[in-house]
């Protein structure tokens, strides 16, 4: 196994850090791995903001769930999908552009998650975790006054990073699903009550709990809970300006 794919199997969220700061230098290397991710049509249909100020750290761990441990990151990244940048320099060059729709902001979201992820792969070949926030998508409305978001700009994801305690390296990475439950071969395959056991085993028999059990608990903790609705909610409000 090269070191690349080992460290991709290594990884998982780090959410408590130590002292250390990360350098200008590891700062630099981490954004420029984030460009140099694959790009539909090399638009990079994405804003990253950099988030350095203390105050607004602190701020986003209120607005992302009151998740304290953001406001301790060393290195916060906010990955936007961006098509306003591209709308004005069309305008700016004399074309007529159409307004962006759906298609536009789905191919936006991948550019700017895709960039998301090589931060992560980057940041941790120099030892540095990293923690995605999905959260970054709720609370449309104080977000975009907060961050200044204009029309057609949307924030797909957050990084957190910062060097990991010992406890954090030392922490059991969550356990994935097989391979076979996740892959499909040649076209997708709607699974049935058996294999939907299989896939979630690691979550059951392997943890000594009936299937419904653990079912309906992370239904009511995750799917139906609170924040779930207001992630749904604000991401429509952002929607709308697609439409």
């Amino acid at each position: 196994m090269n070191q690349t794919i080992k460290e991709l199997m290594e990884r998982k969220s780090v959410r408590v850090y130590t002292d250390r700061e990360i350098t200008a230098e590891e700062r630099e290397a981490i954004l420029n791995a984030a460009m140099a991710a694959p790009t539909a049509g090399n638009q990079q249909m994405y804003t990253i903001i950099d988030v350095r100020n203390q105050e607004r750290k602190e701020k986003l761990a209120v607005l992302c769930d009151n998740q304290p441990f953001i406001a301790s990151a060393k290195m916060v990244l906010i990955f936007c999908a961006d098509f306003r940048k591209w709308y004005d320099a069309f305008r700016e060059g004399g074309a007529e552009p159409r307004r962006p729709g759906l298609g536009d902001l789905m191919l936006g979201v991948s550019d700017a998650n895709i960039a998301a992820q090589n931060a992560v792969t980057a940041a941790e070949s120099l030892g540095i975790g990293s923690c995605y926030i999905g959260d970054i998508m709720e609370n449309a409305e104080e977000m975009k006054e907060f961050m200044s978001l204009p029309e057609f700009v949307f924030p797909a994801a957050m990084l957190v990073f910062g060097y990991p305690t010992e406890q954090q390296k030392n922490r059991k990475k969550p356990e994935r699903c097989r391979l076979e439950d996740i892959v499909c071969v040649d076209a997708y395959e709607v699974k049935d009550g058996k294999a939907l056991r299989r896939l979630f085993k690691k979550e059951t028999e392997d943890r000594g709990r009936s299937y419904e059990s653990w079912a309906q608990a992370f239904c009511v903790r995750k799917y139906n809970s609170d924040f779930a609705k207001e992630l749904s909610r604000s991401v429509k409000e952002y929607v709308k300006e697609w439409f």
